[in-house]
């Protein structure tokens, strides 16, 4: 088939590889504008550019597709089908109307459950047990679309939103060569159901700070939640402590007291249990194991990590 992508991600970089490798035309990429990174804040494009530069594919990077002129290379594109994976813009109706079988979005949640943003953080912080990928017929609604195909994977009990992500990609690669192959002859598209509808919002920076009134199962999950981003910190006096590894462990104090500070780790009251820290980071230093981190760091018990206001 003749299939457009749109995408900016490594997320979606994944499913334009598996496009690719099945042997579908790819005339056109759309990604976001490239963004400045890194401490010179030079402009960087997409993982989805840069895959598509390599193979010789033409690149739009419009800001809103709301014009005309916007559009005019996913018109001149003449595409059966554009397929979208985390691209970040919403397609208006007109694009949507534009190829032949529509737009299919490759989404990281098991529709209903799920829509927005953050679909991959969301799962992890809940305590959901499974997740996975849903193909989804695109409409004008966030992610209200009629689902093609769906498949759950199990999130295991030390999955980060990293670890997921991979696999989910993974899945989303395979999943949409498949509806692909199908989308000729026709695939069963079943309407979303109007109960279990939840909404991932975006990730807020904000709201990595660990409120150690919160039960530690609960602060555990966000921890791996917001890896690889933002990242759950501590705030202990003027010092911000990254905390990317913990478990549930037994202690009781005031929410927020450092109860043990040793080689196996930084153990801090919760609301119920404690957490124990295993692998931490202070501000433009590498992530560390307790017992590298520890030493030096100035964290003794008797400390406390404020709470979130």
């Amino acid at each position: 088939m003749k299939v457009a992508f749109a995408g900016t991600p490594e997320f979606a970089a994944t499913a334009l590889r598996a496009i690719l490798a099945a042997g579908h035309e790819v005339p056109l990429v759309l990604t976001q504008p490239d963004r400045p990174a890194g401490r010179g804040m030079k402009l960087h494009p997409s993982p989805v550019k840069q895959l598509a530069l390599q193979h010789g594919i033409a690149v739009s990077q419009p800001q809103r597709l709301r014009s005309e002129e916007e559009r005019a290379p996913l018109r001149a594109a003449a595409a059966d089908v554009l397929v979208v994976a985390a691209y970040g813009i919403i397609l208006p109706q007109a694009v949507l109307d534009l190829p032949h079988h529509g737009c299919l979005n490759i989404h990281a949640s098991l529709l209903p459950r799920w829509r927005g943003a953050a679909p991959i953080h969301r799962a992890i912080e809940a305590g959901d047990a499974e997740t996975g990928i849903t193909i989804m017929q695109m409409d004008a609604g966030l992610d209200t679309g009629a689902m093609l195909l769906r498949r759950s994977i199990e999130i295991l009990p030390d999955d980060t939103t990293a670890s997921l992500h991979d696999r989910l990609a993974r899945l989303g690669g395979e999943m949409i060569v498949d509806a692909l192959a199908q989308l000729p002859a026709g695939l069963a598209a079943t309407e979303q159901p109007a109960d279990g509808v939840t909404y991932a919002h975006k990730i807020d920076k904000a709201e990595a700070r660990l409120d150690w009134r919160l039960d530690a199962a609960r602060l555990e999950r966000m921890v791996r939640a917001f890896d690889p981003f933002p990242g759950a910190f501590a705030q202990v006096g003027d010092r911000t402590i990254k905390i990317w590894r913990a478990h549930v462990a037994s202690g009781a104090g005031e929410p927020g007291e450092i109860l043990a500070c040793d080689e196996n780790g930084v153990l801090i009251a919760c609301g119920q249990d404690a957490l124990l820290c295993t692998e931490l980071q202070k501000p433009g230093a590498k992530r560390l194991p307790a017992s590298q981190f520890v030493p030096g760091s100035g964290l003794t018990p008797g400390l406390r990590a404020e709470p979130a206001p």
